[in-house]
C-alpha cells in the first residue's frame, strides 16, 4: 500500500511539472538526456531548411511553427547559451514535429552553428535550449607541398586542408609573397589539426614550416615560446620573420598586372609605365597598411586612380593604394596607422576594367617594384634564448628530413 502511494505521488508531481507555465525557459540540458541531441529524433517528423537572409531568431522560430510570444520569450533568455545576434544566413536548421492527435506541432528545432556545435531548442511544454558538440579528434600532421599549378590545388593534391594556406599566409606575410609563387617552390610543415567526422574543422597550431625555392633560398618558420606567453615565429639563427613591411596589402588573391615601364593600358590602350602591382580581388576585400606610417593623401585621384590613400613610412618609403571602393572609418590626412591596420576596401573606382587594388611603393620619390622589396627585419631573438631555440630548430629539421621519428606529442621547448 505504501509503495502504491509513493508511485501515485510521483505521478502527480510529474503531471504538475508538465502543466507548468509555457513561458518558462530552461537554459542547459535536462538531466538524464538521451544521446546525442537530448531527445529521440526518430519519434518526430523532420523538415530540413536553412536560415534565410535577413531572418531574425524570432522570425525563424515563427516560420518553423512557434507562436510569436513563445519565440520572443526564448530569444530574450538564451544569450548565455546562444547569442541570437549570431544567427547566420545559410546555416542548416532542422525542425522536429510531433503528430499526436493528427496535429503537427513543433517540438524541437536544431540549429547548426558550425560543423561541431549545434543548439537544440525545445519548443513545446517548458521551453529550453542547450548546446550539443560532436566528438572531435586532434592529430599531428606533416605536409610536403611543391608548387606545380597553384598553392590551393597542390595543397589538396598533397592531402592537406587548403585552410592551411591562410595560416601560412599569416606566418610568412613579411617574407614570402604568395602572389608570386613559382613552379618548384616548396612548403614542408609540421602542424596540429582538429577533425570532426573525418573532416578538418580547424588548423590548430603550425609548429614548423620550411619554405624553399629551386634556387636554394630557404625561409624557416619556427614557433617558439620565449616564456612570456607570446609565441611567435623565427627563422634560422633566431632572425625575426617580422619586417618593416608586409609582402602584400591584402589576403591571398591573384596578381592581374605586374610592375612595368611599358604596359598597354587595358582601358585607354596607351602604352605607358605601370609602376604598380595590381591585385585582382572581389569588391569589398579588406586592404591593410603594409607598415607603420602617416596618411598624406586620402581622396579622389584625378589621374584615374579613383579613391586613393597614400601613406608615408620611415626611411623615405611611401605606399599607395588606389581604386578603393571605400575607406575604413575614421581615417583622414594626418592619421597614424600601424602595420596591418584596415585602411580601405577593394573596388573599381576611377579608370578600371574591374575590381582590383593598384598598389605602389616609392623610396625617396622613386617608384620601386613592390614584389622585389626586401624591407629591413625586426629585432632578432634575444641571444639568451638561442641555445633552446636552436635545439627546437634542429629537431624539426631532422623530423622533416626523416632522420628522427615524428613526435606525436609535438616537440616543444620553452626558454629556461
Amino acid at each position: 500500500m505504501k509503495n502504491c502511494r509513493l508511485i501515485l505521488t510521483a505521478t502527480l508531481l510529474l503531471a504538475l511539472a508538465a502543466c507548468g507555465p509555457r513561458g518558462r525557459v530552461e537554459v542547459g540540458p535536462p538531466e538524464l538526456l538521451p544521446p546525442p541531441l537530448g531527445f529521440y529524433p526518430e519519434a518526430y517528423q523532420v523538415d530540413s531548411s536553412q536560415v534565410h537572409a535577413g531572418e531574425t531568431f524570432t522570425g525563424l522560430m515563427v516560420r518553423l511553427g512557434m507562436s510569436s510570444q513563445d519565440a520572443f520569450s526564448l530569444a530574450q533568455r538564451c544569450d548565455s547559451t546562444f547569442d541570437v545576434r549570431k544567427l547566420r544566413a545559410g546555416n542548416p536548421v532542422r525542425a522536429y514535429y510531433s503528430t499526436a492527435d493528427g496535429a503537427r506541432t513543433l517540438s524541437y528545432a536544431v540549429y547548426e552553428q558550425n560543423r561541431v556545435r549545434s543548439t537544440v531548442f525545445r519548443c513545446s511544454d517548458s521551453l529550453a535550449l542547450w548546446n550539443v558538440d560532436k566528438p572531435v579528434e586532434h592529430e599531428r600532421k606533416y605536409a610536403d607541398v611543391t608548387i606545380t599549378s597553384s598553392l590551393w590545388n597542390d595543397m589538396v593534391a598533397a592531402g592537406s586542408s587548403p585552410t592551411l594556406i591562410m595560416d601560412l599566409a599569416d606566418i610568412y606575410q613579411w617574407s614570402v609573397n604568395f602572389f608570386a609563387l613559382q613552379d618548384g617552390d616548396r612548403f614542408r610543415m609540421i602542424y596540429d589539426q582538429t577533425l570532426c567526422e573525418g573532416e578538418v574543422v580547424s588548423i590548430d597550431t603550425v609548429h614548423f614550416c620550411l619554405f624553399s625555392t629551386p634556387e636554394g633560398k630557404e625561409v624557416a618558420a619556427v614557433r617558439f615560446d620565449t616564456g612570456d606567453g607570446s609565441n611567435t615565429y623565427w627563422d634560422k639563427g633566431g632572425e625575426s620573420l617580422k619586417r618593416m613591411f608586409l609582402k602584400a596589402p591584402l589576403k591571398y588573391n591573384r596578381i592581374s598586372s605586374r610592375f612595368s615601364y611599358a604596359r598597354r593600358h587595358p582601358v585607354t590602350g596607351v602604352v605607358r609605365p605601370h609602376t604598380a602591382v595590381d591585385y585582382a580581388a572581389p569588391t569589398g576585400t579588406p586592404v591593410h597598411a603594409i607598415g607603420d606610417g602617416t596618411i598624406t593623401k586620402l581622396g579622389w585621384d584625378g589621374g584615374g586612380g579613383g579613391n586613393r590613400i597614400r601613406i608615408k613610412h620611415m626611411q623615405g618609403y611611401e605606399s599607395s593604394y588606389m581604386h578603393l571602393s571605400r575607406y575604413a572609418p575614421g581615417l583622414k590626412v594626418g592619421s597614424r596607422v600601424s602595420q596591418g591596420d584596415l585602411i580601405g576596401y577593394v573596388g573599381a573606382t576611377g579608370t578600371a576594367t574591374g575590381p582590383h587594388l593598384d598598389f605602389r611603393i616609392f623610396q625617396n620619390g622613386r617608384a620601386i617594384d613592390p614584389l622585389s622589396l626586401d624591407s629591413p627585419a625586426s629585432e632578432p631573438l634575444d641571444t639568451a634564448y638561442l641555445s633552446a631555440f636552436n635545439r627546437v630548430y634542429e629537431h624539426y629539421l631532422d623530423e622533416i628530413r626523416g632522420t628522427v621519428p615524428a613526435d606525436t606529442t609535438a616537440f616543444s621547448l620553452t626558454a629556461e
